[in-house]
């Protein structure tokens, strides 16, 4: 038995194999259970190997790459258009199989284990921040009740609870008190993690290049360029920047026919953390447009008085996608034209 090309649909337990020969033909349909896939795979000649990408999609490919063979990771999207009639999982690994051979598609780069670590960093940080915000609205809300309104963002949080923990308890029952305590500490312990895992991420920066690099972008910092770093972990799949901020969602939706264009809003395809990241890095820019001597901050000028500000920040996003991208691919460090 031959085997050229190989589809495998990942699942938790039991995984769909189907492969084909030299002309197409198929040789092999098989269901094998997780403990049992390296084994039958190193028992193989090497051969290309397509897999969908998914959350452990990169550990497979690591190891079977391993044992000699080619693989080939494919986005989800891209697969869907090869499946015949009913979706199963053997026809899932057949349009898998099919599609990995296919001369335009677009594969997903392999992430190595410290890239996936620094980005699990990213991904528990992210949940805390939320579950602080949560914490957050719900003391604003508690006290709400009894007639104390407290303004938005963390700062007024935490002098409404530095009062509270002096003494003056604004009117609340003693009860009400002892449960927003009881939040506050889950406050607490919710910053000193956050900050532990910012902590992490700047040794990190610090020892990779890459990330380095693209903190020299106006409006990447930290955060925005070891996420950016870690999830790219080979620049030159994207064959543009124009590309790589299409990835990230950052570019109009098309509806063109007959030869007429029409763009409508962006696509937020992709990657939606860093899409976010980039806009909220994009915010920034926008404020210090009025004291940036740069080309940049001329062109953020002149958008600004044509064009609505949540727009403006969305070309920005997208120019710093482009940017990163080529810093990245032709490893450079950002360096801003003077203003004419």
């Amino acid at each position: 038995m031959h085997i050229k090309t190989l589809g495998i649909d990942l699942a938790k337990s039991v995984f769909q194999l189907h492969g084909v020969d030299d002309i197409g033909e198929i040789v092999l349909q098989k269901k094998l259970r997780r403990g049992t896939v390296l084994s039958f795979l190193s028992k193989l000649e090497p051969c290309l190997v397509g897999m969908e990408a998914c959350a452990s999609s990169h550990f497979w490919a690591r190891e079977i790459t391993a044992l000699g063979h080619e693989v080939r990771l494919i986005s989800p999207a891209y697969v869907k258009p090869y499946v015949k009639r009913h979706k199963n999982d053997a026809a899932d690994a057949e349009a898998i199989c099919e599609a990995v051979t296919r001369p335009n598609m677009h594969f997903v780069s392999i992430k190595s284990v410290e890239q996936q670590s620094v980005l699990v960093l990213h991904r528990s940080r992210d949940l805390l921040v939320r579950q602080r915000t949560m914490i957050m609205n719900a003391i604003r809300a508690h006290i709400a009740e009894f007639g104390v309104i407290t303004a938005q963002g963390p700062r007024k949080v935490a002098d409404l609870i530095n009062c509270l923990r002096d003494g003056d308890h604004l009117g609340l029952p003693e009860l009400a008190c002892a449960a927003i305590e009881g939040l506050a500490i889950q406050l607490d312990s919710l910053a000193g993690q956050i900050q532990g895992i910012e902590r992490q991420l700047l040794l990190w920066h610090r020892q990779n290049p890459a990330s380095q690099r693209l903190e020299t972008i106006p409006g990447v910092g930290i955060i925005t360029a070891t996420a950016l770093a870690a999830s790219v972990p080979d620049a030159s799949v994207f064959k543009s920047g124009r590309q790589f901020a299409a990835y990230l969602g950052l570019v109009p939706r098309q509806n063109s026919s007959g030869g007429k264009d029409r763009l409508g809003r962006i696509t937020k395809m992709g990657n939606g953390y860093l899409r976010r990241l980039l806009v909220v890095g994009a915010t920034s820019v926008v404020r210090r447009a009025e004291t940036t001597n740069s080309k940049t901050g001329a062109w953020v000028r002149s958008l600004l008085e044509r064009k609505p500000t949540r727009l403006v920040t969305v070309a920005i996003a997208n120019k710093t996608a482009r940017t990163a991208w080529a810093l990245l691919a032709k490893e450079e460090t950002y360096h801003a034209a003077p203003a004419a």
